[in-house]
């Protein structure tokens, strides 16, 4: 009774010209806590990444009661509320897509989306309208998006998920490569 269970809204300020995408709150993550990437491996790995490259201040606790600030950026997921075993499905991502439309359109100043995972780089691209193909996921890929009137770049990622870390997908230089890259857009 005492966790979130309800839909996960943004963290961060709406004027951030970095928004970063992940898939969905985690059941013991999020979903607890209400904050995006807050309560398990996932978070603990990105927020430390974002500290080490001054996008946030603070401390970070897995329970969300922290002083942790975000600078200059914003984060969000695709899915917007813990999914079936834990694993978001094309519907739920459909269904999502109008909240995660609405969270880019709101930024006025947002320049660069960084996507963590082949779900939030085609769920980003989706809400563009535009096609999959031409614009294939890959870790470190890197694509010049201009759509309705809007000139953004999107960097995408492996997900910082516990797997791809713990399996070496994902390593701390890799991960780090890919925030000298959001700083250097």
């Amino acid at each position: 009774p005492d966790w979130h269970n309800a839909p996960v809204d943004a963290f961060g300020d709406l004027s951030a010209r970095y928004l970063i995408v992940g898939l969905a709150p985690g059941l013991r993550g999020a979903n607890r806590t209400g904050r995006p990437f807050t309560g398990d491996a996932a978070g603990g790995y990105l927020f430390l990444m974002l500290r080490q490259f001054n996008l946030a201040s603070g401390s970070y606790s897995d329970d969300a009661n922290d002083d942790l600030r975000l600078q200059d950026t914003r984060i969000t997921n695709a899915v917007r509320c813990l999914p079936p075993e834990n694993k978001p499905t094309s519907g739920e991502v459909n269904n999502c897509r109008d909240f995660l439309r609405r969270e880019i359109n709101a930024m006025p100043n947002l320049q660069t989306i960084l996507a963590l995972g082949k779900l939030a780089h085609d769920a980003v691209l989706r809400c563009f309208e535009l096609p999959l193909k031409p614009y294939p996921f890959a870790h470190a890929s890197l694509y010049d998006i201009a759509a309705r009137d809007r000139n953004l770049t999107l960097l995408s990622s492996y997900h910082c998920s516990r797997y791809n870390t713990q399996t070496g997908r994902l390593t701390e230089p890799m991960f780090a490569e890919i925030f000298e890259k959001l700083q250097k857009l």
